[in-house]
């Protein structure tokens, strides 16, 4: 077998390697058949990426999804992508009639959607629901309106209580204050956040007053509610209301300088919400960065560690929650200058992988894409990865601390990955700050 030049002399045993014969999600699926083993009987199974809005990484989930639907009736795909702009999705892939470039553009959030590949994989799950016996649902688990605005999953609840609530008369200073800030793609996010940040104290918090005496009000009416509307609609302005709430709680804190207490609330909102879906769903693939599906604490630059989603759900969920790590080699990857990222250029040229780090012990393992089940590791081998003491964090050439063996079940290393591939009708029906931003765009 030929292996890379090494950044490091460490690597796997040949025995360590299951090759992944191809990413494309249409080739046919028996070099997943290992999966079978390796997945038992667990009803969450998380896909990591090292950073976002690469082509290789959404070509893997994809075509995992593919396998675990067909093979194992795994029946949701749940993404890193805002829950209340997700029900558009879902709705999409069951058959609804909208467009698919207003589902890329506006179903799913912060950039998420403006690919080729997202585009690809969305189809395939609206062509398999129209035949399946199982259809998969969609779902998004993040707080949604690009992590900076609360509009999109306030006008949800606004119009649920419209509905079951029809003689409260709501207060509009609530959704005027809310709209100060409001972001309608991730390249306005930052201007969203200045404009909270010039918000007299005495506005935001009566705006937090506000929303928490909504969410209050809809908690303790659930059963006049539930006379007029469906428990499924109630349950879903409920969530988004929860969004809506932590959100604005991020806002703060981000502002405020407490970053740490941003990265806890978040996932752990976002935890909640996997296990709301739980609820509805048997089986379901969550698609997220590593940072959030790792068991083990997350670290980001100048922090000191959290808790991440997947600390959250390893311990309600036990062996119910399978984790497969991403690493990766060469490449492009997601731009960490803001400056830059603004500008167009949206992604970077990787560096070759930090010696010592998880993503140089893959790729000095094995040519092309392949995985390794940490869990039938020799005593050897083992030891190697125990000895790979950080993996490669997606912010620019940061690398986090990982106890990969604590963190994951199964790592999938992808030697070289580029930038997805834009997508003309989504970006069509985009915002024009994102036309804008993606008109000076050269893909590498």
């Amino acid at each position: 077998m030929t292996t890379h030049t090494a950044t490091t002399s460490a690597r796997l045993s040949d025995e360590a390697v299951i090759p992944l014969r191809t990413l494309d999600p249409a080739a046919a699926l028996d070099d997943l058949e290992w999966l079978d083993d390796a997945i038992g009987d667990a009803r969450v199974v998380a896909i990591g990426e090292s950073a976002h809005y690469n082509r290789e990484f959404y070509q893997l989930r994809h075509r995992l999804l593919r396998y675990l639907a067909e093979r194992h009736g795994f029946d949701a795909y749940t993404m890193e992508t805002g829950f209340t702009e997700g029900w558009r999705t879902d709705a999409w892939v069951r058959g609804g009639e909208d467009r698919l470039g207003e589902i890329m553009a506006h179903g799913l959030t912060s950039l998420m959607g403006l690919w080729q590949q997202m585009g690809a994989h969305l189809d395939w799950m609206r062509r398999h629901n129209a035949t399946a016996e199982r259809p998969v649902g969609f779902y998004g688990i993040d707080l949604g309106g690009q992590n900076a605005s609360l509009i999109p999953a306030l006008d949800a609840v606004l119009a649920y209580l419209a509905q079951a609530d029809p003689g409260f008369q709501i207060d509009p200073a609530i959704r005027e204050k809310a709209s100060a800030f409001s972001a309608t793609s991730a390249f306005a996010a930052p201007s969203a956040m200045a404009a909270y940040a010039q918000l007299a104290p005495e506005t935001k918090d009566a705006l937090t007053a506000g929303l928490a005496g909504l969410a209050a009000r809809m908690k303790g009416r659930r059963l006049e509610y539930l006379r007029r509307t469906t428990t499924e609609e109630y349950e879903r302005a409920l969530r988004s209301m929860r969004h809506v709430l932590t959100l604005e709680s991020v806002i703060r804190g981000m502002i405020g300088g407490d970053q740490q207490s941003v990265m806890y609330n978040r996932d752990a909102e976002i935890a909640d919400t996997v296990e709301w879906i739980l609820r509805r769903q048997d089986r379901i693939v969550l698609a997220a960065h590593n940072g959030h599906i790792q068991r083990g604490p997350a670290v980001l630059p100048g922090m000191d560690p959290v808790t991440p989603m997947g600390m959250h759900l390893a311990d309600r969920l036990g062996e119910d929650y399978l984790v497969i790590g991403a690493t990766s080699g060469t490449g492009h990857m997601l731009n960490s200058d803001p400056a830059a990222f603004q500008s167009g250029a949206l992604f970077a040229l990787m560096q070759a992988p930090e010696a010592g780090s998880l993503d140089a012990l893959m790729h000095a393992t094995h040519d092309g894409p392949f995985a390794t089940d940490l869990r039938r590791l020799s005593s050897a081998d083992a030891d190697a990865v125990r000895g790979a003491a950080v993996q490669r964090a997606g912010l620019g050439e940061h690398y986090s601390p990982v106890s990969a063996m604590d963190a994951y079940d199964i790592v999938v290393h992808l030697p070289h990955v580029m930038g997805a591939d834009p997508d003309e009708a989504a970006l069509a029906c985009s915002p024009q700050e994102v036309r804008e931003v993606f008109s000076h765009y050269k893909p590498q």
